[in-house]
């Protein structure tokens, strides 16, 4: 077996899985009539070659020797091959541990560390092993604590998307293992990826219940805010409260189509769970656009003050707020329907459905992707409002009571509530912030109706307030 060093040097991954692959022909290829076992520097490799029925086989390896049916000395790696694969004494069973050096973090284009940098490969010559009963197990041994914000998750590497996966394969393990155990139905190149640790069962149900119950708390607050809005005709001349209102029904409609998604994916209709899917993305890229709207109709207002008249000014914030979300919807539409429908992903070894985008690509960059842009404008935003307040609080001579404090403060959070800050969370839980700012960011979000609602209740208070002062003034002059 030639040496396989100057393959893990690779840096370039189309290079890296040619060399992969000619190194897997030769192994393959390699005529010999008893199990051979090679060791060279970075690999290790065992040719085995059946000898009667096949029942099974056990292959041990360390980073320096591999043997089958016996452990080794310093054992890294253990593989059980079920009886399932048949095998006969015309076949060569081929295991190859490539292990890269200490220089390299991107294994394979790995978005994730590879856990020990350790690239396992697994074939039967001339033959393609899928969709077995009996699993293939690989169990690889932890030779190094792991950091509590990380867990391993067992994948494998697809050649044809150039990408790792997890089809097919279940992870084994308990945060108390001293080892993990990949569970597989077919053979390939395998691999160990450390990702962030995911939720217990428990946080997930305990987020779950915050998220229901806030968001339904939410529906019936904003649904008041527009029974006081149509009632109170006195505000319907007020600009600002007509952009609210407008985010008020965004964020009704995220939050009547959310709230049912989990259960109109467990119905067979596809159909509905299309249309589930479809309005779910809208009414979340329409809030995303209101509270982007917010953001430069609030600069307007407090910065640009004066000289500021737009013909027409609700009708066209309407076209962007309510447009651009249509226009996005319906791209998507157009280049992938079947981007849309019933999604599944694995929380703690369960899996769980809803009705949303389905299209990696597509979830990316019209949701992340279109929030961050959201997101980067409204704290501009909020920055050049912050300072344009401390601005006129300078220039005026204001009593500098507690009273005007918190009124300050209160606006500034109810700004940021308008502009959606709080939906920045999302890219602020990683590493020992996860599961706090998970927490925080359910809470917060999912309360944001109500939030909105105390809002216009003050901003309902003042307008009366106002109202009266003014009649008072209008006696006194007349009087």
């Amino acid at each position: 077996m030639e040496d396989v060093t100057w393959i893990l040097k690779g840096m370039e991954l189309n290079s890296t899985i040619k060399a992969i692959k000619k190194l897997e022909r030769f192994l393959e290829e390699t005529e010999l009539n008893e199990t051979t076992f090679i060791s060279t520097s970075h690999s290790v490799a065992a040719l085995y070659k059946p000898k009667g029925r096949f029942k099974g086989l056990h292959i041990y390896a360390s980073d320096t020797e591999v043997m089958s049916g016996r452990a080794v000395a310093g054992g890294r790696v253990s593989v059980q091959l079920p009886s399932e694969l048949d095998v006969g004494s015309n076949n060569t069973i081929v295991f190859c541990m490539l292990t890269w050096p200490g220089t390299h973090a991107n294994i394979l284009g790995a978005s994730e560390t590879v856990y020990e940098r350790r690239l396992i490969s697994l074939r039967v010559r001339a033959r393609n092993i899928t969709g077995l009963h009996e699993r293939v197990n690989i169990t690889m041994n932890f030779t190094t604590g792991l950091n509590e914000t990380k867990e391993p998750r067992c994948v494998f590497f697809n050649f044809s998307s150039k990408e790792y996966s997890t089809d097919g394969c279940s992870t084994v393990w308990k945060h108390s293992d001293s080892h993990v155990t990949c569970s597989c139905d077919h053979l390939t190149y395998f691999a160990v990826l450390m990702v962030s640790a995911s939720l217990s069962t428990t946080q997930q149900k305990i987020l779950t219940h915050i998220s229901l119950i806030g968001c339904s708390i939410s529906l019936f607050a904003l649904t008041i805010t527009v029974l006081l809005f149509i009632t109170k005709r006195k505000v319907h001349t007020d600009v600002s409260i007509k952009v609210h209102i407008n985010l008020v029904l965004a964020l009704i409609l995220l939050n009547l189509h959310f709230l049912p998604s989990e259960s109109v994916a467990t119905l067979s209709s596809s159909g509905l769970c299309l249309y589930m899917a479809l309005l779910l993305h809208y009414s979340l890229l329409a809030t995303f656009s209101w509270m982007a709207v917010e953001g430069v109709h609030l600069y307007l207002l407090l910065v640009k003050v004066f000289n500021i008249y737009i013909r027409k000014y609700i009708l066209k914030l309407s076209l962007v707020g309510w447009g651009i979300p249509a226009v996005i919807v319906s791209l998507v539409v157009i280049i992938d329907r079947d981007a849309y429908g019933r999604f599944t992903y694995d929380l703690s070894n369960h899996n769980t459905s809803i009705c949303y985008i389905r299209n990696h690509t597509v979830k990316i960059v019209t949701t992340y992707g279109v929030f961050g842009l959201v997101f980067v404008l409204n704290l501009i935003m909020l920055g050049v409002i912050v300072r344009r307040v401390v601005t006129l609080r300078h220039c005026k001579e204001f009593e500098k009571s507690n009273s005007r404090i918190k009124r300050d403060v209160c606006t500034l959070m109810g700004i940021s509530t308008l502009l959606g800050i709080t939906w920045g969370l999302a890219f602020f839980s990683f590493g020992y912030l996860t599961i706090p700012g998970i927490y925080l960011f359910s809470i917060l979000n999912s309360l944001q109706g109500l939030f909105i609602f105390l809002w216009f209740l003050m901003s309902f208070r003042k307008s009366g307030i106002e109202s009266s002062k003014k009649r008072n003034e209008t006696r006194n002059t007349n009087s």
